[in-house]
């Protein structure tokens, strides 16, 4: 029976190398110089600092750039909101990975709602579709590509 499993994931190695490269930026460049602006990665989490809130929306707009180049979409990232005080502005950022409970159940109400012949069943972070047609996988691919469910979706494990 055909199947695929569906995913919201990115490569943890390329996130790294996006992150190292954006720290290599903010060192060079000029507007920089001197205020101590640095990402640091831990896990899934990136925190920006540097000096005001002007510079922390610079440094977010960099860390988009170098995310996007690496080829990871940038709808997993989750801005929390900026801490600034008297000399520092923070910022924490959540790279969202799998698909939480909540999610996978509106995504199955979706696709149930379609009237496919289809099964859906939720393992862990991730929704595996199964069928007896491959129309109707693909069916169901093009229907969560049309759905906006916030996080930004990969299909994988397609089996005949």
């Amino acid at each position: 029976m055909p199947s695929f499993d569906v995913v919201s994931d990115f490569d943890t190695h390329e996130a790294t190398n996006a992150v190292d490269q954006a720290n290599r930026e903010v060192t060079t460049r000029f507007d920089f110089k001197g205020t101590g602006s640095i990402y640091e990665l831990d896990g899934a989490q990136i925190l920006l600092s540097t000096q005001s809130d002007f510079q922390l929306k610079q440094m977010m707009d960099i860390l988009k750039q170098k995310i996007s180049k690496r080829g990871i979409d940038i709808g997993c990232l989750e801005a929390e909101n900026p801490e600034i005080t008297g000399a520092v502005a923070r910022q924490n950022i959540i790279m969202r990975k799998g698909i939480d409970i909540v999610l996978a159940k509106t995504l199955v109400k979706t696709i149930k709602s379609t009237k496919l012949k289809v099964q859906v069943s939720i393992q862990g972070d991730k929704l595996r579709v199964s069928g007896k047609k491959r129309d109707d996988l693909q069916a169901v691919i093009s229907l969560l590509k049309k759905t906006d469910c916030g996080l930004p979706l990969q299909y994988e494990n397609f089996r005949d």
